[in-house]
């Protein structure tokens, strides 16, 4: 998130559908998705075929000037009547991104719940965390989170999270089937990474528990395959769904929009760092879990 410096004179402001003037606050989508492929034409901006992604083959934000083309911009001038701090203001903007990637999990990929469904979220990460806000704002009876992190379970349950499952402590579809007295759960979200450890757990609240139609959305990325029982899926009238990215959908405006009516992430945010202690942190990340979203904020 940042501040509109210049901009082309064909760059609009799709809140506005006026063209940028400059010192507007935005976000933009990391998925620079090229409007032109098959995928793209057919309304798919998340499976691009000429993707580009800012960080990874596109100079990323910890940049002082970013370039980026004017249909991934999104105005975060809706949250001003929530922030009044700056600061906060683009924290919250920043935390776009990883919302609408559990928004469009829950709510576009996964078709949503109906107000009263029970939700289980398998890690509290802040796609995780995200998906636990967005699913009680939707009306969620009970949404249940599973981590074994203290911290980010901590985060999940002051965000949305009603009942919170240590797997490392304890039998998660035994506990699962425990807090819904038995009914399971609508819809599953796994934002793990690791399928092989917890769709068996997942696939027995299914099994045993006494909801039909269930949804598994597989959100986090990994190569390990899943351990699947064909018959669980035909005699529960279960589903598993794929989800990636957070293009598309109109995911950013409505998320933004729920996020300036208040729903506020921002305390995922739990350390803000300087550009000479990023790369610290960076490494950090790689073995301590207990920060849930490390913020560098520019000077």
């Amino acid at each position: 998130s940042g501040v509109v410096v210049s901009a082309g004179k064909n760059a609009y402001d799709k809140r506005t559908n006026k063209p940028f003037k400059g010192g507007e606050a935005v976000t933009t989508e990391e998925m620079l998705w090229c409007g032109q492929c098959k995928p793209c034409a057919d309304g798919q901006p998340n499976h691009c075929e000429r993707l580009d992604e800012i960080g990874f083959n596109v100079n990323g934000a910890f940049t002082k000037y970013l370039v980026v083309p004017s249909r991934t911009i999104w105005s975060l001038e809706p949250l001003r009547k929530f922030y009044k701090n700056e600061t906060d203001l683009f924290v919250a903007g920043s935390l776009v991104e990883p919302t609408c990637v559990a928004y469009n999990a829950v709510i576009e990929r996964g078709g949503g719940i109906r107000p009263g469904d029970r939700a289980v979220i398998l890690g509290a990460g802040p796609v995780g965390i995200a998906a636990c806000a967005i699913l009680k704002r939707a009306g969620a009876s009970q949404v249940i989170i599973s981590e074994t992190q203290p911290e980010r379970a901590a985060m999940a349950m002051k965000l949305g999270a009603d009942f919170h499952v240590d797997p490392s402590k304890e039998d998660f579809a035994e506990r699962v089937l425990q807090i819904t007295e038995g009914m399971g759960a609508d819809i599953f979200m796994e934002a793990t990474g690791l399928p092989e450890k917890v769709y068996p757990g997942i696939e027995r609240v299914i099994w045993e528990g006494r909801t039909l139609n269930s949804t598994v959305v597989v959100t986090a990325r990994a190569e390990a395959k899943m351990p699947v029982t064909g018959e669980v899926l035909q005699v529960r009238r279960a589903r598993i769904i794929g989800a990636q990215g957070h293009s598309g959908d109109g995911n950013f405006p409505r998320v933004i929009e729920c996020m300036a009516s208040g729903m506020d992430l921002t305390p995922m945010s739990t350390k803000k760092v300087s550009m000479d202690e990023l790369p610290q942190n960076i490494l950090n990340l790689q073995t301590d879990r207990s920060e849930v979203k490390i913020t560098y904020l520019a000077k």
